[in-house]
């Protein structure tokens, strides 16, 4: 195990969003959150649709504009910088899979991922040797001469994750990573990703799936109405059963006027074993 990438040590704050907020006219999909990422950890968010999980990891990679609020990245040596202004060198070290997954449909895979490479700042021949690594990874072998508009839902969700990792980022967003996969794609994503932490990258993830939460998080933030109303145990026992309860009883607390203060309990809950999954 490493001690995490080079200028970051492993608990280091990689992503902060302050009282972040968004709303599209009348309707508000983000409202004061805020939320950290650290070096070393899978922080994951769940929520009904339209909590505003996705809206929130687009103002933490500065695709958005918050209305107020903001969204700051540290994930190489120096201070921290806003999301709306960060250099390449910064995105450089970002990763991402928001909703749609990155491809170019005439492409092979092969050719999607050392685009995806490129376009992270490898050169011609670490994009060719990273692109290998990552097939090999994430089991795309099979299907890496063929053109990606020809493939399953599935394999073009791992080819997004394949051009979200191959540069090694130290922060990765991802929403709904497995969205489409079969149990064995599921099963590489999740290797994959505790791989990445334990060389000291930072996770932010969403998913539905309760149980896959369990088995990598280090925290779970719940979100409700674009609030964070609490956070659950990834080592708890009946998450389903948790997680209704705390929007039920966030509804509750909105309709008598009590409803907590923007950004309240953002850091989520951690697990009470330490970190070991």
């Amino acid at each position: 195990m490493t001690a995490g990438p080079p200028g970051v040590r492993r608990g280091e704050t990689l992503l902060r969003t302050s009282a972040v907020a968004r709303a599209f006219g009348d309707e508000v999909a983000v409202d004061g959150v805020d939320l950290t990422v650290h070096a070393g950890e899978v922080h994951a968010l769940v929520g009904l649709n339209g909590a505003g999980k996705t809206t929130l990891m687009r103002l933490a990679l500065g695709m958005l504009r918050p209305d107020r609020g903001r969204a700051r990245l540290r994930v190489v040596p120096g201070p921290a910088v806003d999301a709306r202004t960060a250099p390449a060198a910064t995105w450089a070290q970002v990763g991402h899979l928001i909703e749609t997954p990155f491809a170019y449909a005439e492409l092979t895979v092969t050719e999607t991922i050392r685009c995806a490479a490129r376009l992270r700042g490898l050169d011609r021949h670490e994009a060719a040797t990273a692109g290998e690594r990552v097939i090999a990874d994430l089991a795309l072998e099979h299907w890496a001469r063929r053109r990606v508009r020809t493939l399953s839902l599935g394999n073009r969700q791992r080819v997004g994750l394949a051009c979200a990792v191959v540069h090694r980022p130290r922060l990765l967003i991802l929403d709904e990573p497995t969205n489409g996969l079969d149990p064995a794609g599921v099963v590489r994503v999740r290797r994959h990703l505790l791989e990445a932490v334990e060389q000291g990258a930072g996770v932010l993830l969403s998913s539905h799936h309760l149980d896959e939460l369990a088995r990598v998080a280090d925290r779970i933030t719940v979100l409700h109405g674009g609030r964070v109303v609490g956070g659950l145990p990834p080592d708890g026992t009946d998450l389903e059963r948790q997680l209704f309860a705390m929007l039920l009883a966030a509804d509750g607390d909105a309709a008598g006027g009590a409803a907590g203060a923007p950004g309240a309990a953002g850091v989520g809950v951690a697990r009470r074993d330490g970190g070991g999954r």
